[in-house]
């Protein structure tokens, strides 16, 4: 397949495959994936809709909503009231999502109703190859028992495209701004040869069984063209009639690539924030892969990919959300022998590194960046400061991530925002405030953020896997040095 890389090139070749293979975050957390990575290194899945009893030195992972998920590995001298280190990220970017009635048809096309998510540069995705991914609700039947399922979907081929509209019919000297709701809507295909298509497929249909339940059908084809469900039909191998409803969004066909003159970037749709997720997640992974690697360890090394960042995180499996403090809530009490609350005491002794892509220095526009804050790729991670708490970091915590990268011989940089502009926020803030955990906010370098297609540098992605690595191998120790008045 395009844009895959042999898996003997390391981190770079890994991450590759990730991206290529995480259209939705849907795709990213639960295909194979984030659960086929953890499954391989000997995570245990475990569900957060029975009790758990775990074991020290073991490692699990659970999701909620097929779209966020937690895995942690649980020390040798790990006792209740000990701390969690935790990376946090999320895997959600903005899109266009189709919406619940999809069905429009304008000037002899079918076009596909769509609503943005999050904060996306929507030009972007003018005269791309676009496709459709995401999930589908399926009914099967069986010895008479009807049972409905979660599929995942993703259409390979291109199908869909926004068109431009030629210069010569805009000669505004106002710049492209489309308006999100009338010109940002795909073409799927031409009323001409849609027919043409239902027509001899209802042929096909007929000959063979008859046995469609047209009722269904009818019902799917007011809200959506029918053309798009025996698409999506077609690709997951059951009955159109037997789709009950779908997550869906748009999604660039072109494949994520190592690229640039010298082979030094990553051209990527997605980037934000998938390149953290799996740095992250590696890092988990290979900071625990070892028979010895939790022989001394006392705390939990934790890992925890949310969704819904980019509007906010306020969901049942957003960061907003109490799936953090349930984790740490259900493993502390699962090895608790005593009566005592210990949660509380384990809060304290834990930290959070949010992990979000930064803004690397522009070239096209450095007037963009305060003089004396200004990122640049093959600089290593950033560490995020606001004195508005847009960033949940402080001396102390900036003080840990720094003196991990110092030990490492890593690069490490730091980023203020200009006084002028405003400032974005991550789930840091959320967590820190939320359940009283001392965090840290960083993210790799990166330009064309919210693009359909980003840029970053390959050294930046070792450097990230690199620090987060150090970090759950070490963080224990270092933090047993300071004092705890501070």
């Amino acid at each position: 397949m395009a844009g895959v890389v042999d898996s003997n090139d390391g981190v770079v070749s890994e991450i590759i495959n990730f991206l290529n293979a995480s259209p939705t975050a849907f795709h990213a957390h639960v295909s194979d994936e984030a659960k086929r990575l953890l499954k391989k290194a000997g995570f245990e899945q475990i569900s957060e809709r029975q009790d758990w009893k775990l074991q020290v030195g073991k490692k699990y992972f659970f999701t909620r909503n097929y779209s966020s998920i937690v895995a942690f590995a649980i020390g040798k001298k790990f006792v209740a009231g000990n701390g969690f280190h935790i990376v946090g990220a999320h895997t959600d970017s903005p899109c266009l999502k189709l919406k619940p009635v999809s069905k429009v048809t304008k000037a002899g096309f079918l076009e596909v109703g769509v609503q943005t998510y999050g904060g996306g540069l929507w030009h972007t995705w003018f005269d791309r190859d676009l496709t459709v991914a995401g999930r589908l609700i399926i009914r099967e039947s069986k010895n008479g028992a009807v049972s409905y399922s979660h599929r995942l979907v993703r259409i390979q081929e291109p199908i869909m495209r926004i068109p431009n509209l030629a210069v010569h019919l805009d000669r505004s000297t106002d710049g492209f701004k489309p308006n999100s709701q009338t010109h940002l809507v795909p073409i799927l295909a031409t009323s001409v040869k849609a027919e043409l298509n239902k027509a001899a497929a209802g042929n096909v249909s007929a000959e063979s069984d008859g046995k469609t339940s047209n009722d269904k059908k009818d019902t799917d084809d007011k809200k959506h063209h029918s053309l798009l469900l025996q698409l999506l039909a077609s690709e997951v191998g059951c009955k159109l009639e037997d789709i009950c409803d779908f997550e869906l969004q748009l999604c660039d066909t072109q494949p994520s690539i190592v690229a640039g003159a010298l082979k030094e970037f990553i051209f990527s749709g997605r980037l934000d924030n998938l390149c953290m997720s799996f740095c992250s997640l590696k890092a988990l992974i290979d900071s625990t892969s070892s028979e010895s690697s939790l022989e001394d360890e006392p705390g939990v090394r934790m890992v925890a990919l949310f969704d819904h960042e980019e509007v906010g995180s306020n969901s049942a499996q957003g960061a907003g959300s109490p799936v953090m403090f349930d984790a740490l809530s259900r493993v502390t009490d699962s090895l608790n022998s005593s009566t005592s609350k210990l949660l509380e005491k384990a809060i304290q002794k834990s930290f959070v590194v949010s992990a979000d892509m930064a803004h690397a220095l522009h070239p096209n526009y450095m007037d963009k960046h305060e003089e004396n804050h200004q990122p640049k790729m093959h600089g290593g991670l950033v560490i995020k400061h606001n004195a508005n708490q847009r960033y949940a970091t402080n001396a102390v915590t900036s003080f840990i991530f720094r003196e991990i990268a110092e030990k490492h011989n890593l690069p490490i940089q730091d980023f203020v925002v200009r006084n002028d502009m405003p400032c974005g926020s991550t789930i840091g803030p959320i967590l820190a405030s939320g359940i009283g955990i001392r965090t840290v906010d960083i993210g790799a370098p990166q330009l064309s953020m919210h693009s359909i297609r980003e840029m970053c540098a390959v050294d930046d992605v070792k450097h990230s896997y690199q620090h987060l690595k150090a970090f759950y191998e070490e963080f224990s120790q270092l933090d047993g040095k300071i004092t705890v008045d501070i």
